[in-house]
């Protein structure tokens, strides 16, 4: 019933102004707690449209997303705290630093399918945890501390209601990405090879050169993510960019319908959301979580919001 009322237009974008209008006065009546739950949530939809470009857009396995987001807050660590670079300069070196993680992985790789290309990505991820931890330039096992807050137009931010703003625009620039790559000609490239890895390769689609965009696209997601984590945080270390931050990840994507913008965005709230909602109750929430996520994957096995491509 939900879906058929918004394949109409009208309603559709009515749905969306509100949404975002709801979302520009929260800061008005919340307070800093909420507004925090809120940034995180906004910072997981980043990251879960990245890495559906990869699982939902492509039918890539990716189980070690993190590092890609690894790659970023480390460049703009690294950069502002070492080299006295400022915050905003250091936005194309991790885009680039992302783009050369991704060659290097995705390159000898992509041509391994599901379960191996799974264990590979996996290995990247702890391997890319592992020398942030040994290197003396990532500040060993104890990370990176003081990592310089950005200004913005004269003005430092500092405050949760600041990175709330800049989290919610990265999230309207995220989506809009996501929309246009879907609807390109690369998105219908992708979908192909996501459905049928040897009948796109005989229509004459360059499988392994379509999967390496893929992959580089949403490395430049976590990149930037993490980037902007960095900075919010003020202080990073290996220990952030577990494995169990990539299985978060991807199971928001997947309980959220693999390839569905909307779908994807919905399974990172509730990732964010639920553990706050079900606090009181301690460490049982977290079995009560995935109670729910079984539940839901029984009746919606293919996701909360699934796609549905003409």
């Amino acid at each position: 019933m939900l879906y058929e009322l918004l394949g109409n237009k009208r309603i559709r974008y009515s749905v969306y102004a509100a949404l975002v209008i709801t979302a520009l006065v929260i800061p008005s009546f919340a307070n800093n707690y909420v507004l925090e739950v809120f940034t995180n949530a906004y910072f997981y939809i980043i990251l879960c449209l990245g890495l559906n470009i990869v699982v939902g857009y492509a039918g890539l396995l990716d189980l070690g997303y993190a590092a890609f987001f690894a790659v970023g807050a480390y460049t703009t660590g690294i950069l502002t705290s070492q080299f006295g670079f400022n915050f905003w300069l250091t936005i194309p070196f991790s885009i680039l630093f992302s783009v050369i993680a991704g060659v290097i992985i995705g390159g000898p790789t992509l041509r391994l399918r599901s379960d191996y290309l799974a264990i590979v990505t996996l290995g990247f991820g702890e391997i890319t945890r592992i020398a942030a931890r040994n290197l003396e330039i990532t500040g060993g096992a104890s990370g990176l501390i003081g990592i310089e807050r950005p200004m913005l137009f004269g003005m430092r931010l500092y405050q949760i209601h600041h990175f709330y703003f800049v989290f919610f625009v990265l999230v309207i620039l995220a989506i809009f990405i996501s929309h246009r790559l879907y609807n390109s000609r690369l998105g219908r490239a992708w979908e192909y090879i996501r459905e049928d890895e040897d009948a796109a390769e005989a229509m004459g689609i360059d499988r392994v050169r379509y999967k390496l965009y893929a992959y580089v696209m949403g490395a430049v997601f976590g990149g930037v993510a993490g980037s902007f984590f960095a900075v919010k945080m003020t202080a990073i270390s290996p220990e952030t960019f577990l494995f169990t931050q990539s299985a978060m990840i991807l199971l928001a994507v997947v309980l959220g319908g693999m390839g569905k913008i909307q779908g994807v965005i919905v399974g990172a709230l509730l990732l964010v959301f639920f553990p706050e909602i079900f606090r009181g109750i301690g460490d049982m929430r977290m079995l009560v979580f995935g109670i729910v996520l079984l539940i839901i994957m029984i009746f919606r096995p293919q996701g909360i919001w699934p796609t549905r491509r003409s």
